[in-house]
């Protein structure tokens, strides 16, 4: 074999073990750059004690990429990471470990302090997109670039608060609905429906708080108005309340809330379906006999006067029409909807019955 041979021989096996690094590399730019430069080295001739050097040094780097640096296989994409405050480094870093943020708790503090940053992770909730390696990771903690962005919640007209925590639930990253039913129970009809922009790691205080001072803002505007209808702030909610769900027209629910006012004047029963929605989950055409019967203090059938508290979120436009009704002068007591969601009024029974079986009945 000839001097020539022999060296392009050892060239390509020079290329081989250079491309088995390149290729245990991956897709990690620095490291492909550390390959190409000790690569380089090599070409150039450097001294067999140096290539050992160098060849040990490569393969240190990889082992401490692959059982170090790398993510985690079943690192916490999409989720919370906490960092609590008044941690230090060592429980920091061995929580994230148990976490799955990081391959190593030790050499994640061994890279916060060769960062110079081993006092300055900054505690609060961390969401990662894709998995980062354990530079990025100390780095963003370092930096506070905690990557949450406002999740969007649709409240709507008439929800009830469990509803609403049905919402919340499937898009709110840490929610509570036990806790949430227990702080927002008290302030049924005062969640505002509205469109929300929330941190997903929001509490369920700051979720409740954000929806009341909504009400209160808007509620101002027809306070002034609420105080002629003779009735309390919370009776108009929840008068509201039941308007809101009778109708979706902001015409009919002005002439439903002038009906609902009269009832109230002669002592009738408001005999409002709606209250069956927020009893036991039905709507008026599933209500039967036995279920008018039912002794919750809800149920307009069987109490008189308004129920004991809102039965969900009235918008502003019910509250609008709670408290500038229509239709009180026309004596109107009765009314139904048709297929096509046309609401007909009527003085008496007599007439409602006719009303019933031409748009009811007969439909």
């Amino acid at each position: 074999m000839t001097d020539e041979t022999t060296q392009k021989n050892t060239e390509k096996t020079k290329e081989r073990t250079m491309d088995i690094f390149s290729d245990l590399a991956g897709s990690n730019e620095q490291l492909r750059k550390w390959v190409s430069y000790m690569s380089a080295l090599w070409q150039r001739g450097a001294n067999k004690r140096t290539k050992i050097v160098l060849m040990l040094g490569i393969i240190l780097g990889l082992l401490f990429y692959v059982s170090a640096v790398r993510p985690p296989a079943d690192f916490p994409v999409n989720t919370l990471i906490l960092v609590e405050q008044g941690q230090g480094l060592n429980t920091i870093t061995q929580s994230l470990q148990e976490q799955g943020v990081v391959r190593s708790g030790i050499a994640a503090r061994f890279i916060a302090k060769i960062y110079g940053v081993e006092k300055g992770i900054q505690s609060g909730d961390y969401l990662f997109k894709q998995p980062a390696n354990i530079f990025t990771v100390i780095k963003r903690m370092s930096n506070g670039v905690f990557g949450l962005d406002p999740v969007t919640i649709r409240v709507v007209d008439g929800q009830s608060v469990a509803q609403i925590a049905k919402t919340l639930e499937k898009k709110m990253m840490r929610f509570d609905s036990e806790k949430f039913l227990a702080i927002a129970g008290k302030h049924e009809g005062y969640l505002f429906p509205d469109t929300y922009y929330f941190l997903p790691n929001a509490t369920e205080k700051q979720l409740v708080g954000a929806m009341v001072d909504n009400f209160e803002n808007h509620y101002a505007e027809v306070a002034e108005a609420a105080k002629k209808t003779g009735l309390s702030k919370h009776e108009v909610v929840t008068l509201a309340s039941l308007v809101q769900l009778e109708a979706w027209k902001y015409d009919d629910q002005r002439k439903i809330a002038g009906v609902l006012y009269n009832r109230l004047a002669i002592n009738m029963p408001l005999q409002v379906d709606v209250s069956f929605i927020y009893i036991m989950n039905k709507g008026s055409f599933e209500v039967t006999r036995a279920d008018m019967r039912h002794q919750s203090p809800y149920n307009t059938y069987v109490h008189k006067g308004l129920p004991p508290g809102p039965i969900g979120s009235p918008s502003l436009a019910a509250l609008k029409a709670t408290v500038y009704p229509e239709g009180r002068e026309n004596n109107w007591i009765f009314y139904l909807a048709d297929s096509s969601g046309t609401t007909h009024f009527s003085k008496t029974y007599a007439q409602h019955l006719v009303k019933k079986r031409k748009y009811i009945d007969n439909r």
